[in-house]
């Protein structure tokens, strides 16, 4: 049996996939999270064979996840299943060290199938979104502007983003200056946009 996890933060999608693969003879569902924390927890304790991770969740995106598992050397296999057809987020889920990249427009028997192919040890990804992410630009951000950004993007001022990140307000200031000026961005909603369009953030 391939023994999963499956992290999704939207209920009816939760249960949906959770129904969908109970169906597979050879794929059993160990648990469901409903964000990336939860998600984290589960592969930790559980040890399942593969996480089926969506990218945005709250606490910790899918991404986020999968590069923890990497730093921990986990043996457990990751896919996302996502509605980002982004080149940005791809290359960035291939560094966070992903072995599976698929949209959730995909058919159903496709899914079992590359759940199949990263448990045994095999790589799948979408190949049109493989296409357009060989010739995309590279991501200029660092992980610090990211964050940064993403908690802007939130609505947070640089107080309450510094007191997230235990940094203070004139640092954030830096962080989301430098990102709009590599963006070409006016401002930081601006920059947000930008970067969440490439899938950079």
């Amino acid at each position: 049996m391939i023994r999963i996890v499956i992290a999704e933060d939207q209920g009816l999608v939760l249960g949906a996939l959770a129904s969908l693969l109970t169906l597979e003879p050879d794929i059993e569902v160990v648990a469901r999270a409903p964000d990336g924390l939860v998600a984290l927890e589960a592969v930790r304790t559980l040890r399942p064979d593969l996480l089926l991770s969506d990218i945005e969740m709250p606490g910790l995106t899918g991404l986020e996840v999968a590069a923890r598992l990497a730093q921990e050397r986990s043996p457990t296999r990751v896919l996302i299943v996502t509605t980002f057809g982004r080149a940005g987020y791809l290359r960035r889920a291939v560094e966070a060290g992903v072995c599976g990249y698929l949209l959730k427009d995909s058919p159903a028997d496709r899914l079992a199938d590359a759940i199949r192919r990263v448990a045994s040890g095999g790589r799948v990804i979408d190949p049109d979104l493989a296409a357009t992410a060989a010739f995309a630009p590279p991501d200029p951000l660092t992980d610090r502007e990211r964050a940064v950004l993403r908690l802007a993007q939130d609505g947070r001022s640089n107080k309450e983003i510094g007191r997230a990140l235990e940094l203070s307000p004139g640092t954030v200031r830096n962080y989301l200056s430098e990102a709009a000026a590599k963006l070409g961005a006016s401002n930081r909603i601006e920059a947000g946009r930008i970067a969440r369009n490439h899938g950079w953030l």
